[in-house]
C-alpha cells in the first residue's frame, strides 16, 4: 500500500477507517492517531461528509467518479474514487477498498480547454453568419443588376465596394485568428508567472521559517544572556552612554548593599570612596573612549559606608554605526585577598616568633638607610650577632624553652638599640642590628656594651635559669664602602673573629684587610678573558613533577671550568659583573648554549625545556625582545616553548611597564617567564597581575629549613597559596630529602628540584639519567601516608 503515490482507504462493513497508506496521510496532512478506528465521514473534523460520497458507498462497486469537494487542510479539490468490495480469507469479514486520486490540476486544465474551444465555435458562428449577410446581399445586388441594367456601372462599383469591404472583413478575422494566438501567448505567460508567484510564494514561506528559526536562536540566547547576567559571580553594571545606570545584577546588589531601585538612574560616581584622585578618574575615562576598555583596582564606598576594594572592567558597547550605547563593568570584590595579602606581606616581612624584621626586610630597610647616610654625610653601624651557647639550651631544655628564649633575648637586646635602629633575626640565633645617624665611630660603642649586656643576662623561663651570650661582628658605612650585602658578609667575618677570640665580645671589620685579600678571580678582565677562552660551561639541574613522576625540564646554571682554581660557582663571579658589558655578553651565551642543546638532546629524542637565569640589568635593555628573537632565528630547529627565562621580582621594581611590555613581546616569541626566588622580594599582588610569569619559584632558603622552622614553612604555605589564586603553576627549589618533598605536596605544590632529586650535571649526563630516574614511591602515594606525618605549622 505505502509504495502507491496514490492516497488509499480500506473500510470495514461499517465504513470505519482500517488502514491508510503513507500517501492518505502526506496529502491530507492527517494523523494516524486521529484516522485509524474512525468512520471516514468523522475524519477530519468531518469534513469527509460528503453528500455524493455517502450515496456512492451503499454500492458494492464504482469506478472513476468524479467529486469535487473544499477540504480544510488542502483547499479545493477534483477527486476520481474507485470503490469495490475485497473478499477476504474464509471466516474474515468483507473490506471496501476506496482508492482516489487527485486530477484537479487536469481538470482544471480541461475546463480552459473548453473555455478556448467554446471561444473558436463562437467565432466561426460569427463567421458563418456574416457569410451568409453576405451571400443575401450579393443576390440582392444579383437582382437589382437584373431589374436595373442601366444602373449597372453603378452597381459594379458597389459590387467593388463590396469586394473591399470582404477583403477588409477578411483582414479582420486574420487579426482576429492573431489576436487568439496573441491571447494563447498571454495564457501561457501568465502560467509562467503564476508559476514563478508559486516559487516565490514557496521562497518566502522557507525564508520565513528560517527567520522564525533564527528568531527563536536568538530568543534562546536572550535568556541564556540573562542567566548569565543573574548568576554571574561577578557584579555586573550596564549604563547608558551618558554613564547612567540603567541595569545591575545580584552580585552588584550583594556587593554594595543597594537596591536596584536606589541605583538605577544614578551616576557611578555615588560608590566612589574618595581614596581616588580626580587625576585618577580622569585617566580611567581617557583610556576608556580611546581604547574602548579600562581595567583596574578601585577601592569603593559600600552603602553602610565601608570601603573594599574591588578589580573593575569596564567595556563601551558600540552599535553598527560605531556610537557608544552602552557602558558595561564587572567587578570582583578582592577584600579576602588584600587581607591575605597584608598576611603575607607581614610574614615575608617579619619573623613568626621574635616579630622582628627578617632579612627582606632589613635588606630594604639597610638601603634606605646607606641612602640617608650619603645624604646626610653621616656614619651607620652594620653589627651582625650569634648567641654563644644556645645551641645547649636547645639540647637540654627543648625547642620550646629556646624559643621562649630568643623571644626575651631579641626583645632586651631590641630595647638596648636606640630609637631608629633595627633589630632583625635572619634564621636560628643570629640577629643583625643597624645603628644609624652615627656622628662618630665612638658612639657606637656604648650600643654594643649595651647589647652584650642584653644578650647576657640570665633568663628565668618556668623554674629553670638559663646564660647565654652573644659575639658581635661590626662594620662601619662609609668606612666600608659596600653594598648591604656586602657590609653584612663583612659583619658575619668579624664576628667569627669575635667567637674564635673568646665569644660575648665584639669585633669590628678590618677593611684594608679585606681589600688586600680581594682575588684576581674578581677582576672583569679576567672575566671576559674567561669567555673568550670559552672557559664556562653549562650544568642542567633536573625539574621533576613528584607526584606524576615526569621530568617537566631542567635549569641551566653556569660554571667557570678556570684553568687553576677548578670549578668555580657563579656566587663568585657573577655579582662581580652584575651592570657591566660583559654580563649582556655572558647572559646570551647562556642562551644561545642552551638552545644548542635542546637541539642536540632533541637529535637523540630527548624534549626537555631548558630555564635560564636572566638578571635585571640583561633584562630591562630595550632591545631584550630583539635579541631573544635573533637567538631563536639562530636555531629555527628549536621551538621557543622549551625556553623559559628566570627573573627576579625585584627585576621590575624601577620600571614595571617597560619590564611587563619586554616580557609581553617574549611572550609572542614563545617565550615562557618564571619568577625566581619568589617570597625573598616584595611578593606583591602588583607584580604577580602585571608580570606575565606563568610560574612562580619558591627559594630554597624556605625550602631547605621547612621541616624545622615555622616561619619558613608559613611562607612557604603563603607563596603557594598565593600563586593558585592567581592561577599560576608553582615549583619549589632545594628540595633536600624524601620528607621535603611530601610536605610540599600536602600543601599542593607538586613540581620541585633539589639535590633531592638530582644536583646539577653536564648536558652529556641528563639523557641517561632520565632514562633512570624513577620518584620515591612516596610521593605519588603521598595522600595515603600523609596522616602519618607531623609537619610544622599546618604542613
Amino acid at each position: 500500500m505505502n509504495t502507491l503515490r496514490d492516497p488509499l482507504i480500506t473500510m470495514d462493513e461499517n465504513l470505519r477507517v482500517v488502514t491508510v497508506n503513507r500517501s492518505f496521510y502526506t496529502f491530507f496532512k492527517a494523523k494516524p492517531e486521529n484516522t485509524a478506528g474512525r468512520q471516514i465521514f468523522e475524519l477530519g473534523n468531518r469534513q469527509w461528509d460528503i453528500h455524493e460520497l455517502r450515496e456512492l458507498l451503499q454500492h458494492t462497486r464504482f469506478d472513476d467518479y468524479m467529486v469535487e469537494h473544499d477540504f480544510a487542510d488542502i483547499g479545493r479539490r477534483i477527486m476520481r474514487l474507485n470503490a469495490r468490495q475485497v473478499e477476504q480469507a474464509e471466516g474474515k469479514k468483507r473490506i471496501v477498498l476506496l482508492t482516489m486520486e487527485d486530477i484537479t490540476k487536469r481538470a482544471d486544465k480541461l475546463e480552459i480547454a473548453k473555455e478556448e474551444l467554446a471561444f473558436q465555435n463562437k467565432e466561426r458562428d460569427e463567421r458563418a453568419d456574416e457569410l451568409a449577410i453576405a451571400k443575401e446581399e450579393k443576390g440582392k445586388r444579383a437582382d437589382e443588376l437584373a431589374i436595373a441594367k442601366g444602373e449597372k456601372g453603378k452597381r459594379a462599383d458597389e459590387l467593388a465596394i463590396a469586394k473591399k469591404e470582404k477583403g477588409k472583413r477578411a483582414d479582420e478575422l486574420a487579426i482576429a485568428k492573431k489576436e487568439k494566438g496573441k491571447r494563447a501567448d498571454e495564457l501561457v505567460i501568465a502560467n509562467k508567472e503564476l508559476a514563478f508567484q508559486n516559487k516565490e510564494k514557496d521562497k518566502r514561506a522557507d525564508e520565513l521559517l528560517i527567520a522564525n528559526k533564527e528568531k527563536e536562536l536568538l530568543l534562546l540566547k536572550l535568556k541564556r544572556a540573562a542567566s548569565v547576567f543573574s548568576h554571574a559571580h561577578e557584579g555586573i553594571m550596564i549604563t547608558d552612554a551618558t554613564a547612567t545606570i540603567t541595569e545591575v545584577n545580584d552580585t552588584f546588589i550583594q556587593m554594595t548593599g543597594y537596591t536596584s531601585e536606589e541605583v538605577l538612574g544614578e551616576n557611578p560616581r555615588m560608590l566612589q570612596s574618595g581614596r581616588h584622585s580626580s587625576e585618577f578618574y580622569v585617566e580611567m575615562w581617557t583610556t576608556l573612549l580611546s581604547q574602548d576598555h579600562w581595567s583596574g583596582e578601585v577601592w569603593n564606598r559600600r552603602k553602610n559606608g565601608d570601603v573594599y576594594p574591588e578589580m573593575l572592567t569596564i567595556s563601551a558597547v558600540k552599535n553598527a554605526a560605531g556610537l557608544v550605547q552602552h557602558y558595561v563593568s564587572l567587578c570582583t570584590d578582592i577584600t579576602t585577598m588584600k587581607v591575605y595579602q597584608e598576611q603575607l606581606e607581614h610574614v615575608a616581612h617579619y619573623d613568626v616568633l621574635t616579630d622582628l624584621p627578617n632579612r627582606v626586610l632589613l635588606a630594604d630597610r639597610l638601603s634606605h638607610a646607606i641612602a640617608l647616610c650619603q645624604r646626610r654625610e653621616q656614619s651607620l653601624g652594620v653589627a651582625f650577632m650569634d648567641l654563644d651557647g644556645f645551641k645547649e639550651v636547645n639540647d637540654n631544655y627543648g625547642h620550646n624553652v629556646g624559643d621562649e628564649l630568643l623571644i626575651t633575648v631579641s626583645q632586651r637586646m631590641k630595647a638596648a638599640l636606640r630609637e631608629g635602629d633595627t633589630l632583625a633575626r635572619i634564621g636560628g640565633d643570629e640577629f643583625i642590628a643597624v645603628m644609624v645617624d652615627l656622628d662618630n665611630i665612638e658612639e657606637i660603642t656604648p650600643i654594643l656594651e649595651r647589647l652584650l649586656q642584653a644578650a647576657s643576662d640570665p633568663v628565668t623561663i618556668g623554674n629553670d635559669v638559663m646564660q647565654v651570650s652573644a659575639s658581635i661582628g661590626v662594620t662601619l658605612y662609609p668606612q666600608d664602602g659596600s653594598d648591604a650585602d656586602q657590609l653584612i658578609r663583612h659583619a658575619d667575618q668579624a664576628m667569627y673573629g669575635a667567637k674564635q677570640t673568646g665569644k660575648n665580645r665584639y669585633r669590628l671589620f678590618d677593611t684594608a684587610l679585606a681589600n688586600a685579600s680581594k682575588m684576581q678571580l674578581e677582576s672583569i678582565s679576567d672575566i671576559r678573558s674567561a669567555l673568550y677562552s670559552r672557559e664556562f660551561v653549562l650544568y642542567y639541574q633536573p625539574k621533576v613533577n613528584m607526584r606524576t613522576g615526569a621530568v617537566i625540564g631542567v635549569e641551566a646554571l653556569i660554571r667557570w671550568q678556570h684553568p687553576e682554581r677548578g670549578l668555580v660557582p657563579p656566587l663568585e663571579f657573577l655579582p662581580v659583573i652584575e651592570g657591566q658589558a660583559i654580563s649582556l655578553e655572558l647572559g646570551e651565551w647562556v642562551i644561545s648554549s642552551s638552545l644548542s642543546q635542546i637541539s642536540q638532546w632533541q637529535s637523540i629524542g630527548v624534549n626537555l625545556p631548558i630555564s635560564v637565569n636572566i638578571s635585571g640589568y640583561q633584562l630591562q635593555q630595550g632591545n631584550f625582545a630583539i635579541r631573544v628573537a635573533a637567538l631563536l632565528a639562530a636555531h629555527p630547529e628549536v621551538n621557543p616553548n622549551c625556553l623559559e627565562l628566570e627573573i627576579l621580582e625585584t627585576s621590575a621594581l624601577h620600571d614595571i611597564s617597560k619590564v611587563s611590555a619586554t616580557m609581553n613581546a617574549c611572550h609572542k616569541l614563545g617565550v615562557r617567564f618564571a619568577l625566581d626566588d619568589f617570597g625573598t622580594g616584595y611578593s606583591s599582588l602588583t607584580h604577580l597581575r602585571r608580570l606575565p610569569a606563568q610560574l612562580i619559584k619558591i627559594d630554597q632558603s624556605f625550602v631547605s629549613d621547612m621541616l624545622e622552622d615555622t616561619d619558613d614553612c608559613a611562607i612557604v604555605e603563603g607563596v603557594i597559596g598565593l600563586a593558585k589564586a592567581f592561577r599560576r603553576d608553582v615549583i619549589a627549589e632545594g628540595v633536600e630529602t624524601i620528607d621535603h618533598g611530601l610536605a610540599l605536596l600536602q600543601l599542593g605544590c607538586e613540581l620541585a628540584q633539589g639535590y633531592g632529586i638530582a644536583r646539577p650535571m653536564p648536558g652529556a649526563d641528563i639523557p641517561q639519567w632520565v632514562s633512570h630516574w624513577k620518584a620515591d614511591d612516596s610521593w605519588p602515594a603521598w595522600e595515603l601516608i600523609k596522616d602519618n606525618r607531623t609537619w610544622p605549622n599546618k604542613v
